[in-house]
């Protein structure tokens, strides 16, 4: 039992020192903030003696110097009481100059500038009320704005806090007023807990002196009313223009993903009426995008229909029709363009149908075939095997051919030469820079609609990112959808490995293009290693750059492994089994 005990203790001082701390101004060194535990008098305590020395105790020892008649107040309706502060221990005592009053009910007060010796203010203001009678007599003890506040929004719901549940009946149009000068504001007066709510009916006049009264006539549930009228006032702010603080893309942006969602953020709320698509455009040219706008907090968001369109730029645009809550539109229409995803650049490594990195390249069969292409490695002659060119053979079988219809370019001894050993570092290192530069740090946003599997899906353009860190295609083919547009680009990601195909003699897999779409502009970011149709036959699309390896079916398939596009390797080898690779222009 008394474990029990303890361990629920333990449970409750985690939640208090951890979970009620919010964020402010200042270093939560311990993630401990400055709460009031305990007041004397009580919170509704009555029947206080008229010579009581008001104490307040904290959960930490606070900072004096900030404990003072700013930081801790004792009110009799709105007109703080004189009196001294000391401070000892976790304990502030207030000590009235002269006696309370008799039949008194006093708010006190403890407000944000109290710290502790950290720097940590009190999350919020801490508000009790007591009685030197004996009953609780109701009266305002907070106001939303409060007296005197400045700046305040034209949509503002006017509020006023009780110390006591109050009748509800008594609380209405007549008791709880809103006026700017003698002109009654029109509006709807609520009431809920402890909080009397004014919705003025229409938005305030700005730079406009207003003022609140809850009257004599509201009353708590015994019939009790507020001793006096309750009166406060506040002023709005200066009308401005609203204005456009940030978008995304921002403006000029290059490299946008296609799944992008346009964004523009207002500096101040906006009429969400006035957020439309008639007021918030996307254009190609002078041809609009279709897609949906919507409005939340102070952000219009513009979502496409379909994937953004590779290489273009696009205009968006705000216009004057959209306003603040007081009706003000922008001053002008806000214009700002952006361009979509650019084909990633291979420099050099374009010419190359597959590159063994530092590792060389392997074919194992007779069907090996390298059309428009050549191949390469940085590695020395030796370690190219089962191929020839126009001007040499690689070490070649009876039973190993592959024939290389550009040239085979590798390090020393020969065949390999100083200036082929030239060209395959260039390819390696521009290799490298593609690489990069179709990584997800370089092209975020990559979305995983398969979980990792692509088999069985038609896919858009854009960026495409497996959460796991591998893809496979082992559900069937993928399929590339264009969508009319030959310049449509996709970027896959993977941190780790890309399958293609799985075992058994019908276990190939396809990439398939369709509607003008074109191998040179699929593109595979992979982490580690591809296995590209292990069993043999299918079709792979695409520029493929993996860090570690590449690999097309498994010795002694005989079907033939098709691949539309390049097989590059950084630091290890490319292995080809009867393979055709058709290297784009």
């Amino acid at each position: 039992m008394k474990q029990k005990k303890l361990f629920t203790t333990i449970v409750l001082t985690i939640v208090i020192l951890f979970g009620a701390c919010s964020k402010d101004d200042f270093q939560e060194t311990i993630g401990v903030c400055p709460t009031v535990i305990g007041t004397s008098p009580l919170n509704s305590e009555t029947s206080v003696s008229l010579n009581k020395v008001i104490t307040v105790t904290f959960n930490e020892a606070m900072n004096p110097a900030t404990i003072t008649q700013s930081s801790f107040t004792i009110v009799d309706g709105t007109t703080p009481i004189a009196g001294t502060i000391s401070y000892s221990g976790n304990t502030v005592s207030f000590t009235p100059t002269g006696n309370l009053i008799a039949n008194k009910t006093y708010v006190g007060k403890v407000t944000t500038l109290a710290k502790d010796l950290r720097g940590n203010a009190l999350q919020s203001d801490y508000i009790w009320t007591f009685s030197t009678g004996t009953s609780l007599l109701p009266i305002v003890i907070t106001t939303d704005p409060a007296n005197n506040a400045t700046g305040v929004v034209l949509n503002k719901i006017i509020k006023a806090t009780f110390n006591t549940p109050m009748d509800g009946a008594t609380i209405n149009g007549t008791t709880f007023t809103l006026k700017q000068g003698a002109t009654s504001i029109a509006g709807i007066v609520t009431y809920s807990g402890t909080t009397a709510s004014f919705t003025p009916t229409l938005p305030l006049t700005a730079n406009t002196v207003y003022t609140g009264t809850i009257t004599t006539g509201a009353k708590n549930f015994a019939g009790v009313a507020i001793a006096s009228n309750y009166v406060w006032n506040f002023t709005t702010g200066i009308i401005l223009a609203p204005i456009i603080t940030i978008t995304d893309p921002l403006n000029n942006a290059t490299g946008v993903a296609f799944n992008k969602i346009v964004t523009a953020t207002f500096n101040m709320p906006m009429d969400a009426l006035t957020i439309s698509a008639t007021t918030f455009t996307v254009k190609i040219g002078s041809t609009a995008v279709l897609g949906s706008v919507t409005y939340s907090g102070s952000t219009a968001t513009f979502t496409p229909s379909s994937n953004l369109l590779a290489n273009t730029t696009y205009t968006a645009t705000v216009t004057t029709g959209a306003k603040n809550v007081a009706g003000i539109p922008l001053a002008n229409d806000y214009v700002w363009s952006f361009s979509t995803i650019v084909v990633p650049n291979l420099g050099t490594a374009s010419m190359f149908g597959a590159f063994g990195g530092n590792a060389g390249v392997t074919n194992q069969g007779l069907n090996t075939v390298i059309n428009n292409g050549s191949i390469g490695t940085t590695a020395a002659s030796t370690l190219v095997t089962g191929f020839h060119d126009s001007n040499a053979i690689y070490t070649e079988t009876p039973l190993n051919v592959g024939n290389v219809t550009g040239s085979i370019n590798t390090a020393p001894p020969a065949p390999g030469t100083a200036a082929s050993f030239a060209i395959a570092s260039q390819g390696l290192l521009d290799a490298n820079a593609a690489y990069l530069s179709i990584s997800p740090a370089s092209m975020p946003g990559g979305i995983d609609p398969g979980a990792g599997e692509l088999g069985g899906l038609t896919l858009a353009p854009g960026i495409y990112k497996s959460a796991s860190g591998t893809f496979n295609i082992s559900n069937g083919n993928l399929t590339l959808d264009a969508q009319g547009n030959p310049n449509a680009v996709w970027i896959f990601q993977t941190a780790a490995g890309l399958t293609v195909g799985i075992a058994g003699p019908t276990g190939a897999k396809s990439v398939i293009m369709i509607n003008g779409a074109l191998p040179k502009n699929v593109f595979w970011y992979v982490g580690s290693a591809a296995t590209i149709n292990g069993a043999g036959g299918g079709v792979m699309t695409g520029t493929i750059i993996a860090n570690s390896g590449v690999t097309f079916s498994t010795a002694g398939n005989a079907a033939q492994t098709v691949l539309n596009g390049r097989a590059i390797s950084l630091v290890a080898s490319v292995t080809m089994v009867n393979t055709t690779v058709n290297v784009p222009n």
